[in-house]
């Protein structure tokens, strides 16, 4: 799975853009300064930004983005999907009658990366803008982890160790 610059980026922009929101429009030069990003690299992505909804622009003096809703209502997924990122976790494409293997076979371990291109799916359409202000984001991922018989979070050493007993 690789998530390149181009999310990341976009992810750390706009979270600077609602860290900031004050209802005045926010100069991307400015973000650009803070979040140490290359000032044509982020006009590109407000660019695509804008055209999925997610900022809106004003120009002239006192120019910048502002926000088009509550960091509450923007979901990391939308960023990412709206800066034309994709997260792929097989070497196969979806609907595609090439595998993994670059015939008609998927690899022994299609379905485990698979599964985690979904999770991680999952998990950006279930962060906001809002959680990651919030510092709320930490600790998210273990909705779904694995549990002991206490309901305590178990670490896969300590599964190891369990199935061995």
């Amino acid at each position: 799975m690789k998530l390149t610059t181009k999310g990341r980026y976009a992810v750390s922009a706009m979270a600077d853009l609602a860290a900031i929101d004050d209802g005045k429009p926010v100069a991307l030069s400015d973000i650009a300064a803070r979040q140490g990003i290359s000032l044509s690299y982020l006009e590109q992505l407000f660019a695509k930004l804008r055209r999925a909804g997610l900022v809106n622009s004003a120009r002239g003096a006192g120019g910048g983005y502002t926000l088009t809703g509550a960091p509450s209502t923007i979901r990391v997924a939308d960023i990412v999907e709206a800066v034309d990122e994709q997260i792929r976790t097989t070497a196969c494409v979806t609907g595609s009658a090439v595998g993994c293997q670059g015939t008609t076979a998927r690899c022994l371990t299609h379905d485990l990366w698979d599964e985690l291109g979904r999770q991680i799916e999952i998990f950006l359409n279930a962060v906001t803008l809002e959680d990651i202000l919030k510092k709320r984001v930490l600790g998210m991922a273990a909705v779904n982890a694995p549990t002991t018989r206490e309901g305590a979070t178990m670490s896969m050493r300590a599964r190891q160790i369990e199935a061995a007993e």
